[in-house]
């Protein structure tokens, strides 16, 4: 095999690749084995119809495009090792040439990892990380435990109020008509969740059980029925019962059931003391990013189009595997959200921009630093590796291969880059609290 690298302006490449005619016509052989048994010769069972007999009827050609198809697979990875370039995109392909008895010869267009100029890296400025908790977020904190331990009771003595559970039947009129999806029994409904349109649920407010009563309401203009934008209706609507939630008192006995400790003190302390592990998380990842992102900003990087467009759609393809484990297509989710595939793109891009730019400059950063992994560092991110995926130590390692290793040791070193980033940030003092 031959590759040819011609670079042009903006980290683009085009590799012209020449791969030998017996690579082509084993695989123009292959594709007649791979499809024999799906074309009909007179006078041959199918299946057993030479490969010539074949070509007669229906032209040389016949198997030769999928074999040139089949042939870029195989050689494409190849080529690019071969070319020596740092290729950070898919390709786009053009044959150039093929035919019996000569090479396939095809260009790839590829985009090239870019240089990084880097700026000031070290001695970037940060803010202290205020961890400090308040009574306040810690209340906060018991009241949701309070909530989701709750009870609902059943109220027999007065009308809806807000924060109500009502049990009720309703139909709702535009013009005197009942419209199509405006009706409903023995509904369940909290005032206030903001499940209804606007207007609806405030105005079940002061409702009595079993007795009538008339809700107004206006549809919005941006409705997702066309024939009830904007509309006003009735909803005609009977309750059939009210519930409150009784929420449980906060002492000693409520600490013991929603948690291990005995008293509502100890119960508080942790809670005070996660919660200052959570801010102190948030905090390190915040700095990380702020750091990173002012690094990014005075070096200077020019990112191909085409990596960029690999990425995004590397992105879109993640996007579509987690919606997969929702049980959604991504069709489905594209219908729902009122979005185009387009739309979905363009709003990944400066993600996807902002995430390259940070990659590219912390490599740049750990190639000047000499940052690496060592033997040993290398070894226990295997083994963590493969314990997480269930694997033996080898067996992982052999999954691996060359490229999968240097990938390891690369994403090693650049998480030393941004380790290394932060240990060199200054703190600045913090700020007095005005009174």
């Amino acid at each position: 095999m031959n590759v040819q690298v011609e670079k042009q302006e903006n980290n683009i490449a085009v590799l012209t690749v020449e791969v030998e005619t017996e690579v082509f016509e084993k695989s123009v052989d292959k594709v007649y084995r791979e499809n024999r048994n799906r074309i009909n010769v007179p006078g041959f069972r199918k299946g057993k119809a030479p490969r010539k007999i074949i070509e007669k009827m229906y032209g040389k050609d016949v198997f030769q495009a999928d074999a040139v198809n089949d042939v870029i697979d195989e050689t494409y990875a190849g080529a690019v090792d071969k070319s020596g370039e740092d290729v950070v995109s898919m390709p786009e392909i053009e044959v150039v040439s093929f035919g019996e008895g000569e090479p396939v010869v095809y260009k790839a267009k590829v985009a090239l990892k870019p240089p990084v100029s880097l700026g000031k890296y070290k001695g970037i400025k940060v803010e202290p990380i205020d961890d400090s908790v308040s009574d306040a977020e810690i209340d906060e904190e018991i009241e949701k435990q309070r909530n989701m331990n709750a009870r609902m009771i059943e109220v027999t003595d007065r009308p809806v109020k807000d924060g109500d559970t009502v049990i009720f039947d309703f139909e709702g009129f535009v013009d005197g008509v009942a419209f199509d999806g405006g009706k409903a029994e023995n509904y369940s409904l909290t005032i206030g969740s903001g499940q209804f349109i606007p207007g609806f649920e405030e105005k079940l407010v002061g409702a009595e059980i079993e007795k009538p009563v008339d809700v107004e309401v206006t549809f919005p203009e941006d409705y997702h029925e066309e024939s009830l934008k904007g509309k006003p209706a009735v909803f005609k609507c009977l309750v059939h019962g009210i519930r409150e939630k009784e929420l449980p008192e906060v002492n000693d006995d409520f600490a013991a059931d929603v948690s291990e400790f005995e008293t509502l003190k100890e119960y508080r302390d942790d809670i005070s003391k996660k919660l200052a592990e959570h801010k102190k998380k948030e905090g390190e990842n915040a700095r990380e990013e702020k750091i990173l992102d002012e690094i990014v900003a005075d070096s200077e990087i020019e990112l191909p189009e085409m990596m960029i467009d690999t990425n995004v759609n590397m992105s879109l393809r993640r996007t579509e595997m987690s919606l997969r484990y929702q049980g959604l297509t991504l069709e489905q989710y594209l219908a729902y959200s009122g979005q185009t595939l387009d739309s979905v793109k363009e709003q990944m891009r400066p993600g996807v921009i902002r995430q390259l730019k940070g990659s590219l400059v912390l490599e740049e950063i750990a190639k000047k630093e000499g940052l690496a992994l060592t033997d040993e560092e290398f070894e226990e991110t295997l083994g963590k590796r493969a314990e997480e995926r269930h694997q033996d130590r080898e067996e992982y390692r052999k999954s691996l291969g060359e490229s999968g290793e240097k990938e390891l040791r690369d994403n090693g070193a650049v998480e030393k880059a941004l380790k290394f980033i932060v240990e060199q940030a200054k703190e600045t003092k913090s700020k007095k609290k005005e009174a």
